[in-house]
């Protein structure tokens, strides 16, 4: 995760957010010709796989009707196209069986190269249709028609239009099968809402995992029925003071669902044996004292730590752990591990040991921060590298042995793809213990060569983790997830073979329209050649 903010400010209360202004552009490179506001085909983030462009375009009508064939989850893709388009086309759009023309929703057992997310979208004058697998490949597919259409698409209200897709075959399929992002809901509290509107936002990018941090020193955000004053003491406040809050389980499963119906997975993430005060505010019989501490609103780590000899707490453990699992249908369930300074190593070890054994036995796949590889890692955990430049050899290798011996990888390395991460020494929000990283940075690297001697087959994937100890709307989120987010979504789908600063900068500037429309704010990096405003 981090060794983090030793030396870093919290910025609290309002901020001006300059850098999601449509006028504020720093000094630096940048500049060049405006992207059209119809871009054209394969003119998309992440970038298709292939693209066959022809000349013949299909124009939405109020004659346009929306075809499925009732297969399991395609009136579901159905549903949230229409959704996306009646609003500003003013288009009627009745989703129906059996449509010869207008746009088509269609399964198919053919294509096996496809895989279950693949999707090929073809566009000529009669009709649009897309091809897939799987749900989840027309679900694709869809985010793919969205931004092939004008910006203003985007909008909530009627529009001029016209609606004209670029004619052509798009085919494509993810590099990755982990394309993720976490949400630190600790550090400050964000409500259901606002979660949404950040999954919404994923999912624009074809990522398929929310990860959620959901407890750390500064609070506890999910419910746990068998020890209530996880919420009602531990959830009491965030950095710098506050409210704080939690998720009930209905809460926290109304999250689920509505990832799940964009075909985002969650993984929750209790994290230990460190960054466990707020629990031990709560109960006092988990600190090695046994003393209950008082709330903690700022923002150092690696202080706090469960009491490893107790076996108090590997009931605890196994409480969360299984009322967490039975909430969430997903694989993977995440326990953390990472900056535990205050757990003496062997002691560590053994706690890793304990706390794995309950994720395997209520039905999940561990999932750990890298720290858990110099552990004593389960067959087929799961390991979330988050190391830097300055990350010592070891550690490096602690990873790459543990693949080697039969565990995944997830690539974050914190001075790439952590969105927390300040742009310039100018940027107001988020912190620079990894470094600044400028959207160049972010996007210009490969996941297949960044850990020497990694396996490939090792590797499933890439996250882009958001740390909330400076943020706390969600303003203030997506100033610092765009417009870095698309380019860690476009290193998890995209094939190696489309990676080219140059042209990803053109297609990312193509986007700001979009993120406008949808009132997204973002940072307008003068490496980008952003539409002039």
């Amino acid at each position: 995760m981090n060794p983090r903010h030793r030396e870093s400010s919290v910025l609290l209360g309002s901020l001006l957010l300059a850098t999601g202004s449509p006028g504020a552009v720093e000094p630096g490179e940048g500049g060049g010709a405006a992207p059209p506001s119809t871009p054209a085909l394969g003119r998309v983030i992440p970038a298709p796989a292939s693209v066959e462009p022809r000349s013949t375009p299909y124009r939405i009508t109020a004659d346009t009707r929306i075809r499925t064939r009732g297969a399991p989850g395609v009136q579901e893709v159905a549903d949230h196209l229409a959704a996306l388009l009646r609003p500003s086309t003013g288009h009627p759009l009745p989703v129906e069986e059996d449509v010869p023309d207008g746009i088509r929703l269609l399964l198919t057992d053919g294509e096996p190269d496809l895989g279950d997310e693949g999707y090929l979208l073809d566009s000529g004058p009669e009709a649009v249709t897309i091809t897939a697998r799987r749900p989840a490949g027309l679900f694709y597919g869809v985010q793919t028609l969205r931004q092939l259409l004008p910006a203003a698409v985007e909008e909530r209200t009627e529009q001029p239009g016209p609606w004209t897709v670029p004619g052509g075959t798009v085919r494509d399929v993810p590099r990755y099968g982990y394309r993720g992002a976490m949400l630190d809901v600790a550090r400050h509290f964000f409500t259901v809402d606002q979660v949404k509107r950040y999954v919404d936002q994923l999912a624009l990018y074809k990522l398929n995992t929310l990860h959620l941090h959901l407890t750390d020193d500064q609070g506890w955000r999910i419910a746990v029925d068998s020890w209530p004053e996880l919420t009602t003491k531990g959830a009491a406040t965030q950095v710098g003071g506050g409210a704080g809050g939690h998720y009930t389980k209905d809460e926290y499963r109304e999250i689920v669902r509505y990832a799940a119906a964009r075909h985002l997975e969650v993984v929750p993430e209790i994290d230990m044996p460190g960054h466990t005060h707020a629990a031990l505010t709560a109960y006092p019989k988990l600190n090695p004292d046994g003393e209950a501490p008082e709330p903690y609103t700022g923002v150092e780590v690696g202080f706090s730590t469960l009491c490893v000899p107790e076996e108090v707490t590997y009931h605890f453990v196994d409480d969360v752990v299984r009322e967490v699992a039975e909430l969430t249908p997903g694989d993977l369930l995440h326990i953390g591990g990472d900056e535990a300074d205050a757990t003496p190593k062997d002691e560590y070890a053994h706690f890793m040991d304990r706390a794995q054994a309950l994720v395997t036995r209520h039905g999940k796949t561990v999932m750990g921060w890298h720290q858990l590889a110099g552990a004593r890692p389960v067959a087929g955990a799961v390991i979330q590298y988050w190391g830097y430049d300055a990350t010592s050899e070891e550690e490096r290798r602690q990873v790459v042995d543990a693949a080697l011996a039969g565990a995944k990888v997830v690539l974050s390395p914190a001075d790439r793809s952590y969105l927390d991460m300040k742009y310039t020494e100018a940027t107001e929000l988020g912190l620079d213990w990894a470094g600044r990283v400028e959207v160049r940075r972010s996007y210009d690297w490969d996941p297949a060569t960044y850990l020497d001697g990694l396996p490939e087959e090792a590797l499933l994937g890439v996250e882009a983790p958001l740390w909330t100890e400076t943020l706390a709307t969600s303003a203030e989120l997506e100033v610092m997830a765009f417009p870095r987010l698309p380019g860690i979504a476009e290193l998890g789908w995209s094939p190696r073979a489309t990676h080219d600063w140059d042209g990803y900068r053109q297609r990312l500037a193509a986007q700001a329209p979009r993120w406008d429309a949808l009132g997204i704010r973002y940072h307008r990096s003068p490496q980008v050649p952003w539409p002039q405003q």
